[in-house]
């Protein structure tokens, strides 16, 4: 599940090449907004991190209760603020998720949660995005759980260089591949 950041939604190209590497791998991918178009224009709500954290519990809330969705072990995406949302969400003991791959993500914002979070979380961060990758670093001496941090070299904070989001794209691949298809999520 694609938990997108400030400025996104799930049309991004970013998020949408990311699900194209996981569907590719055999793995199922759903892209959604967590806001609607009348709620994304309210620049607040983009960074109201408690509130796009329960939008996303909901949706997963959902998937579950769908058949499709009821056995498999789920793994959520998540980019910039929205992978704020998703180690927010995370640290209830009731998520659900088993693995998490943020991508230039703001842990920061889930701060205070950080230590609660279960599910193996892999950092991934562009070298040359040195403010967010500090923040990341940070981030991880918090968190408890099976943890990895990436850095990407030559990537920013869009991963917009060539070659960058593929490398991460690859590395959330196998993260989820790993975490989910063995833990059972």
């Amino acid at each position: 599940m694609f938990v997108h950041g400030s400025g996104s939604t799930r049309h991004s190209p970013r998020n949408r090449y990311v699900a194209s590497v996981l569907h590719q791998a055999g793995l199922g991918t759903l892209l959604f907004d967590l806001l609607t178009a009348e709620e994304a224009a309210r620049r607040a709500n983009v960074f109201d991190i408690g509130l796009l954290a329960g939008r996303l519990t909901d949706v997963t809330a959902w998937v579950r209760g769908e058949p499709w969705g009821a056995a498999p072990p789920i793994g959520w995406f998540g980019a910039s603020t929205g992978a704020a949302a998703a180690l927010w969400a995370a640290a209830d003991p009731d998520a659900g998720v088993g693995a998490i791959v943020s991508r230039g993500g703001r842990p920061d914002l889930a701060h205070a949660r950080l230590p609660a979070v279960t599910a193996a979380t892999l950092l991934v961060v562009g070298g040359l995005d040195i403010q967010v990758l500090a923040l990341n670093r940070a981030a991880q001496r918090q968190l408890r759980c099976v943890n990895d941090l990436v850095v990407v070299p030559g990537a920013t904070h869009l991963f917009e260089e060539p070659g960058t989001l593929a490398a991460a794209a690859h590395h959330a691949e196998r993260w989820f591949l790993d975490h989910l298809l063995t833990s059972g999520g």
